[in-house]
């Protein structure tokens, strides 16, 4: 006999979130990406020095890590995790995306032999989206050693973000579920 409930058994729990919550976490995952965006063009990238935009990239790869890291937590702790999981990557890959764009538009405004000519904010971000996506159109590229260091780093980054952080996530988010479903229930946490 397989299957059902009865003693010793928990009763299985599939939750489904609300269209209210769901509402929710569309609304703050489009604010999250807006606000990175503003900040992204706002950012008076023709005073960076190569060294700054350098540190500044490793830095944000490494707040990155840790977002990824913080997130985990959460999507494990959440009452729904798949919902949670799916507002860490609408969060988390526009950063990733950003800090790569904004490295080009100074690498650009440094010198010409980087990209063969200067970025702007949409330059950069337009790159960034084609080598992400794999695409490569061919109208921008790396021209200069240096630049394309930092765009073969951002292909590295590129595969371990859509094969490890993806896979984690959707792992947390398994995890979480397998929680909920071994207590019998869901907390009273809200995401």
């Amino acid at each position: 006999m397989s299957g059902g409930t009865g003693p010793g058994r928990p009763e299985r729990v599939t939750a489904v979130p609300s269209p209210g919550r769901v509402a929710w976490t569309v609304a703050r995952v489009a604010v999250s990406a807006a606000a990175l965006i503003a900040i992204y063009y706002l950012l008076p990238m023709d005073r960076f020095t190569a060294p700054m935009a350098i540190t500044v990239l490793v830095i944000g790869l490494a707040c990155f890590v840790a977002l990824i890291a913080f997130q985990v937590r959460l999507i494990i702790k959440s009452p729904f995790p798949g919902l949670r999981a799916a507002e860490a990557l609408g969060t988390s890959v526009p950063f990733f995306l950003l800090l790569f764009a904004g490295t080009y538009v100074v690498l650009a405004e440094l010198s010409a032999e980087n990209f063969g000519e200067g970025l702007s904010h949409t330059d950069g971000l337009y790159f960034t989206v084609t080598v992400f996506s794999t695409v490569g159109f061919g109208d921008i590229s790396a021209k200069s050693e240096g630049a394309r260091l930092v765009v073969t780093g951002q292909m590295i980054a590129d595969l371990i973000i859509l094969g490890l952080a993806i896979k984690l996530l959707v792992g947390a988010a398994r995890h979480g579920h397998q929680q909920k479903q071994v207590s019998g229930g869901l907390d009273a946490d809200d995401n």
